[in-house]
């Protein structure tokens, strides 16, 4: 049926890595070798209970041919929202990563992981840029919920097969669960 969602890749932590490659074929943290191609116009991932082992902020990377792009080619911006206090924008050029503050996770508030939804375009498209838009939220350790709205392009017009997860200051994830999906033409 036209508009469905098909999986195609997931990993879940069950022991401390650095870094999750969701797509990105055999480079994949999954043992699947899935890619993000042009099977599919657009993809999807879904995020849950994102953890690190170590107070820290999320990043995300696009990867070619299953390598992770660290070049300072991503333009981002977003809305952060919150229960206990107000709005801000953030926004950055030309960054080595698309980074979400709002991320950021006391370890000691267990069961109180982010989530996120991310929408990719253009991925598979080697003549344009490759684009994301992002819905984030997040229960802090006081109590309070927040999340960002937003979206990060990387300004390279190449293929992108895959997306990498990552916490600044190169603390490992603690727990987490990610899956990608193709939505059906």
């Amino acid at each position: 049926m036209a508009g469905s969602l098909i999986k195609i890749d997931e990993f879940t932590v069950s022991s401390a890595v650095a870094n999750v490659i969701i797509g990105g074929g055999s480079n994949g943290s999954s043992s699947l070798n899935a890619s993000i191609d042009s099977t599919y116009d657009t993809y999807q991932i879904v995020a849950n209970n994102l953890r690190p082992a170590t107070a820290a902020q999320l990043e995300v990377r696009l990867t070619k041919s299953g390598s992770a792009q660290s070049d300072s080619e991503y333009d981002w911006a977003y809305k952060q929202m919150y229960t206990g206090g107000s709005y801000l924008n953030e926004k950055s050029d030309n960054t080595d990563s698309f980074f979400l503050y709002s991320a950021y996770e006391e370890t000691t508030a267990t069961g109180k992981g982010n989530g996120l939804l991310m929408y990719l375009f253009n991925f598979p498209n080697s003549s344009e840029f490759s684009f994301f838009t992002v819905e984030q939220s997040r229960m802090f350790g006081t109590g309070d919920f927040g999340g960002n709205q937003g979206g990060c392009v990387h300004t390279v017009a190449s293929a992108s097969d895959g997306v990498q997860f990552l916490w600044d200051g190169g603390h490992n994830f603690e727990d987490g669960t990610f899956k990608l999906y193709g939505l059906k033409k």
